[in-house]
């Protein structure tokens, strides 16, 4: 609490009557706003696309499977790459923006990438938008600090190769604008969803 109080303290510090009026709307979205799950798409895996990863054809699986064993792949990247969409509602009685955000992302407590989004969002009140974050990861550089084995597993858990499902957590520092300045919220809002597995 004494973090949000000093973060509020602070913008204000840059802030003229309109700017105020924005920012109340955007400090009540951070404070109150819903951040839910709502799909995973253009998934793609060493250049397999893989849509959704709802429904994947037997086809790929095996390729999939072949790639996560470390087939083909002794002294290349494997990257992966997806956006993660998330439903933000906006409770509040005035418009909420999102200048950006950084993020991570862990799967069964297994850090799975850190990232930037830049694209700014506008909520209006009573509002729900879909946030789109680009998420992009060499899993070479998993393997490394992991094991295979475990990348491994719990990939082929995420992609719906096996019947275990994933549990995803997601971290957002937004960023909101004061000015021509950003500044990054000083708490992390979570999110947390299970994906994968087979149906």
């Amino acid at each position: 609490m004494k973090k949000k109080i000093l973060f509020l303290s602070t913008l204000l510090l840059f802030c003229s009557c309109d700017v105020v009026n924005n920012l109340g709307g955007t400090y009540q979205l951070l404070t109150h706003g819903e951040y839910r799950f709502h799909s995973l798409s253009n998934i793609e895996l060493a250049g397999i696309g893989l849509g959704n990863a709802s429904a994947i054809p037997a086809s790929k699986l095996v390729s999939l499977a072949t790639v996560l064993a470390g087939g083909g792949f002794s002294s290349q990247s494997i990257p992966l790459s997806m956006t993660l969409n998330l439903n933000v509602t906006n409770p509040n009685k005035m418009t909420g923006f999102i200048g950006a955000l950084d993020y991570v992302i862990q799967i069964n407590e297994m850090d799975l990438v850190e990232g930037k989004m830049e694209s700014p969002v506008s909520i209006g009140p009573g509002e729900t938008a879909i946030l789109p974050i680009p998420v992009s990861v060499d899993l070479k550089g998993l393997i490394a600090r992991y094991s295979r084995q475990r990348v491994s597993s719990e990939m082929s858990d995420f992609l719906g190769i096996t019947h275990n499902k994933t549990s995803v957590t997601v971290k957002l520092w937004p960023k909101f604008s004061v000015g021509s300045t950003l500044l990054k919220s000083p708490v992390a809002i979570p999110v947390t969803f299970d994906f994968g597995g087979k149906n």
